[in-house]
């Protein structure tokens, strides 16, 4: 007998209900599953070939693996990277070679690949080389970081774009028409939605699924602007921390610093801060601004970039977070100069190219009358007891790095006059008796 308390309605959540049952149901990759596009091609010409699907989160990568078992008969067998480790590779390599042998294809499709490490990864290189199975991956990452290059140059990557709001909101009328006919939605809601969810699909379906119950829970046919209000989620933001997405806003905020506009700067702070990224982390990151792209054209801004890391550290939020905000703007328009962060890079790779020479005698250490009988500094000049402090002709290189610059100042702010000190040294050095190292 039938159980007639049985709940014969779908209980997925609804972008899971809304996924597309074939290729052309798939919005937002024109690119990839359009007519002539690579991917339907592929599917169209029957040569199924292990690839990377490459793209942010809620773009259909997932969706895509499982059309394309779907449209070439392939038998789809599944991992998540997250949970999965070199035994389950194993088992699920020793189940595609039974599917092999039964005349089937196997394709594997793993989730978040990315998780998985080096030692992980070379475990499958064996698999998709002898043609055991084919590998479909699915990645929020840029692979060209996270995946092996052995691994990566078997796979042909495909890149899913983040969805635009014409394709979010078509999606969201489709899953309107489906689930809740009988409900008004206020366009503006719908724009909102898509605005927000910055183009993952997954985010904008679960916030229309919220607000349907909302209205169907208080008996209501209309979804205005206020149920958003109501619902808590006014905005919604992308920010997936250590992700590409962090990544590109912390380049976006240093290369608005950079550049020298306060107003773009403050944005992506803004972003970062509203997102949920540790503004101690943020400070860091100014800190590091400050000496790259500022340096000696205004030291003062070093110390400001400190103050504000301090405060955030003491204080914490909002007023930490005032401070950033104004660390931000004075780095901004603060003259700039690369000159000490490329110095540094020119004497590192030097000390990486050269040999490891000996401390020159007159600058070596003599703390005994031992070491002052080996010679151990031996000649050095005092720069105290020299003209204006300072030991014209002296050099403090090895000999044979005698003529090496790495610091040459720009000529703007604080660096015009160090520049112009620098050049007075070096004048009174071409003009000096008495020569470390003779030419």
């Amino acid at each position: 007998m039938a159980d007639l308390f049985a709940d014969s309605r779908d209980t997925r959540p609804l972008a899971a209900r809304m996924r597309p049952q074939s290729l052309d149901e798939v919005v937002g990759q024109p690119h990839l599953v359009g007519p002539d596009a690579p991917l339907r091609q592929v599917l169209e010409s029957g040569q199924l070939h292990s690839c990377l699907f490459w793209g942010p989160p809620g773009t259909g990568k997932t969706t895509l693996a499982r059309l394309v078992c779907q449209s070439s008969g392939a038998t789809l067998l599944t991992l998540s990277a997250v949970q999965s480790g070199i035994a389950d590779i194993r088992r699920t390599a020793e189940e595609a070679q039974r599917l092999r042998a039964a005349g089937q294809t196997p394709v594997v499709f793993i989730d978040e690949i990315h998780r998985y490490n080096k030692s992980q990864q070379d475990a499958l290189l064996p698999w998709v080389e002898e043609g055991t199975f084919i590998l479909i991956g699915a990645t929020t990452e840029n692979p060209g970081f996270e995946i092996n290059s052995a691994l990566l140059s078997r796979l042909q990557v495909y890149v899913l774009k983040a969805l635009d709001e014409s394709a979010v909101q078509s999606l969201l009328l489709r899953a309107l028409e489906r689930e809740a006919p009988q409900l008004t939605v206020d366009a503006a809601v719908l724009e909102r939605i898509a605005r927000q969810c910055s183009g993952d699909a997954r985010a904008a379906l679960t916030t229309l699924e919220a607000l349907i119950q909302q209205a169907m829970a208080a008996s209501e046919t209309q979804i205005g602007p206020d149920s958003l209000e109501r619902l808590g989620q006014a905005r919604m933001h992308q920010f997936d921390k250590g992700g590409d997405a962090f990544y590109d806003l912390i380049s976006a905020l240093h290369k608005s610093v950079r550049g020298s506009d306060p107003d773009a700067a403050l944005y992506w702070l803004a972003r970062m801060l509203k997102g949920g990224c540790d503004p101690l982390y943020i400070a860091r990151r100014v800190v590091r601004m400050a000496s790259e792209d500022i340096g000696n054209a205004d030291p003062r801004a070093l110390r400001l970039a400190l103050d504000a890391w301090e405060t955030q550290e003491r204080l914490g939020s909002p007023e930490g977070k005032l401070s950033l905000a104004q660390a931000v703007v004075y780095l901004a328009v603060a003259p700039k100069s690369n000159a000490v962060y490329s110095a540094w890079k020119a004497a590192l790779r030097l000390v990486r190219e050269a040999p490891d020479y000996p401390v020159p005698e007159h600058l070596r250490n003599a703390p005994t009358r031992f070491a002052e009988s080996q010679g151990h500094g031996a000649g050095y000049r005092y720069a105290h007891d020299e003209p204006d402090a300072y030991a014209a002709g002296e050099c403090y290189f090895p000999e044979a790095l005698a003529d090496t610059q790495f610091y040459e100042p720009v000529p703007r702010g604080l660096e015009i006059r160090i520049g112009e000190k620098l050049e007075r040294l070096k004048t009174l050095d071409e003009r000096a008796d008495k020569r470390r190292y003779p030419r």
